[in-house]
């Protein structure tokens, strides 16, 4: 159960300084994480994934706004080639997939939040190449710019 910080500990200078001093000296996640990645089966990925994505992005899909992309593929992957994760969209549902995307989005865990939380504009994440799109680029930014134009209700992941 994760507990939330004090709001006397978000703005703080000192745990600021001690956190990048942590990013520094600490070894990267990613081994880590792509090993783990490797291992856990894709139905279990689609178990813990599937269900939140579409809630999160229900008004959105029941507005038609994803029905550019049915039967399309995307990979969305962390700075190092893994972790990643590959999304499809078939049959009115977002789907995780087993494989590569037809394009791959890939950036900072940083990034991708920032891009989640619309804390920047997703056209300086690109422009900045803290995000980088390879492969089918049209399908790439017509991702970006759907992502953009919604309204993210993250509460709803909490149901």
């Amino acid at each position: 159960m994760a507990f939330p910080l004090p709001p006397a500990l978000l703005n703080n200078p000192l745990l600021d300084q001690s956190l990048a001093v942590l990013r520094e000296y600490l070894p990267s996640p990613f081994p880590m994480l792509e090993t783990i990645d490797r291992r856990i089966p894709v139905p279990f990925k689609q178990l813990a994934a599937e269900a939140p994505l579409n809630r999160l992005f229900a008004a959105a899909i029941t507005d038609g706004e994803f029905d550019d992309f049915e039967g399309r593929r995307i990979r969305l992957e962390a700075t190092g080639g893994q972790p990643g994760i590959t999304i499809g969209f078939w049959a009115g549902r977002l789907r995780i997939l087993d494989g590569p995307g037809e394009t791959t989005i890939r950036g900072s865990l940083g990034a991708f939040r920032m891009l989640a939380e619309q804390r920047q504009d997703p056209d300086q994440l690109f422009f900045q190449r803290q995000l980088v799109i390879e492969g089918d680029t049209e399908l790439g930014l017509g991702l970006k710019n759907l992502l953009d134009s919604l309204e993210w209700d993250f509460r709803s992941l909490l149901r």
